[in-house]
């Protein structure tokens, strides 16, 4: 580099501007570091006030290529020793224990084993040198745990055996799992899914059934599809048919419930949340069976397309929910405990009733009533008509309904 005609501090400004002359060729490292020490020695860098240093700082960094940072050091060490001096740093490179031959022998061995635990491997390993004589195995016999590791992910390992392993569940944080105590109280709803059947590749309806564990008051809603946008707004209408106030929602660990937008629901109406335990299968027992002695037996099994669950939640909610739950008798259970202190459940003939007549039967069941709901309204719908012309209104409304429905698919087919 020929910078005889920058002599002055006015040069350098000149030069970082673009019009001061500099001719450059390319010099070696230790070569540029004698430069930057002349040129430190040239303009008096410890006696510079900061402006000027820091335009000799520009120059520097401008012409050595050196990053800001660096030419500092290089500055620092300039003014602590009063010179560069320029260090060699030979890196060896890091010497190989195990060779490509060794990982494909690690990649069989876990191949033929079927990839047991790391320990179990190099156990294996050991066995293979020293038991057997095995004299390819020497090294990796000696191996580590750790190592182990690092040699089934290297590249090496990879271009002989992919292993693969299974998806791990997520573990959802949302509601409790834990079965719910009512204790005498109403409110305590049993929720689950029943899905109408799928007919070539076309998927039917899904019934949301809840269940009042304490007095078993049932609503029956229809929904097109489980997804947030179809299943928030009939969740809402389930609960607002309900005549008292719902204090539980428990579900079993089913996505369509346990998730925020319904958390979102229940936490804005107060209600909690909980979901059935593992290897507890009777944890949602009660909302099971009313699956098949309510809906199976009243809907069947037949495929009832999608489009169709507006029509069917009419019906449930005028016809369906008002029958179950004022004029259809339900058994109840009564717990006693045998001379051995073991509780069991009887169910007998004197403690069936009505849903409607249960909840009323409770010591002052008026406090569990929603705001706005009264007895009155209650007494009104139970006393409207008989069991059997229920019973007829609800099979000449599902006769009506089914016909419907069943002419119209099959003009579509």
């Amino acid at each position: 580099m020929n910078d005889t005609a920058i002599k002055t501090l006015d040069h350098v400004r000149q030069f970082l501007n673009g019009l001061g002359p500099m001719e450059f060729r390319i010099e070696a490292k230790a070569a540029c570091y004698t430069w930057i020490q002349r040129n430190l020695l040239r303009f008096p860098y410890p006696r510079l006030g900061k402006a000027e240093k820091g335009l000799l700082l520009d120059f520097l960094q401008k012409v050595s290529g050196y990053s800001r940072i660096q030419v500092k050091r290089l500055i620092q060490q300039y003014v602590q020793n009063g010179r560069l001096h320029r260090r060699q740093r030979t890196v060896q490179g890091v010497r190989r224990l195990y060779t490509l031959e060794d990982i494909q022998l690690l990649a069989q061995t876990d191949e033929l084993h079927g990839t047991l635990s790391w320990p179990a491997t190099k156990k294996l390993c050991e066995r293979a040198w020293r038991r057997f004589g095995q004299i390819e195995y020497h090294r990796l016999a000696g191996i580590s745990v750790s190592y182990l590791y690092v040699l089934r992910h290297s590249s090496g390992y990879r271009q002989v055996r992919q292993h693969f392993e299974k998806t791990r569940p997520t573990v959802s944080r949302l509601g409790e799992r834990r079965q719910p105590q009512p204790n005498g109280r109403p409110g305590y709803l049993r929720v689950d899914t029943v899905h109408q059947g799928d007919l070539d590749g076309v998927k039917g309806v899904y019934h949301i059934n809840a269940v009042d564990e304490m007095t078993q008051f049932e609503i029956v809603c229809s929904v097109e599809k489980i997804s947030e946008r179809y299943l928030i707004p009939v969740l809402e209408d389930l609960l607002d048919q309900f005549p008292f106030l719902i204090l539980a929602f428990h579900a079993d660990n089913g996505s369509e419930y346990i998730n925020k937008h319904v958390v979102k629901l229940l936490n804005k109406l107060l209600i909690e949340l909980t979901k059935s335990r593992a290897r507890h299968c009777n944890d949602n027992a009660l909302v099971e069976s009313k699956n098949g002695a309510i809906i199976r037996k009243h809907l069947g099994y037949v495929h009832i397309p999608q489009h169709w669950a507006p029509q069917l939640h009419a019906f449930h909610r005028d016809h369906l929910n008002p029958y179950i739950n004022f004029h259809r008798p339900c058994f109840f259970p009564v717990v006693i405990s045998d001379t051995k202190g073991k509780s069991r459940k009887r169910y007998p003939y004197e403690a069936m009733m009505t849903p409607y007549d249960k909840f009323t039967s409770l010591p002052k069941f008026e406090q569990y009533l929603k705001p706005g709901r009264t007895l009155h309204q209650l007494e009104n719908i139970a006393i409207a008509l008989s069991a059997n012309e229920a019973a007829k209104q609800l099979n000449a409304a599902k006769h009506t309904l089914y016909t419907i429905i069943f002419e119209q698919n099959h003009r579509t087919a």
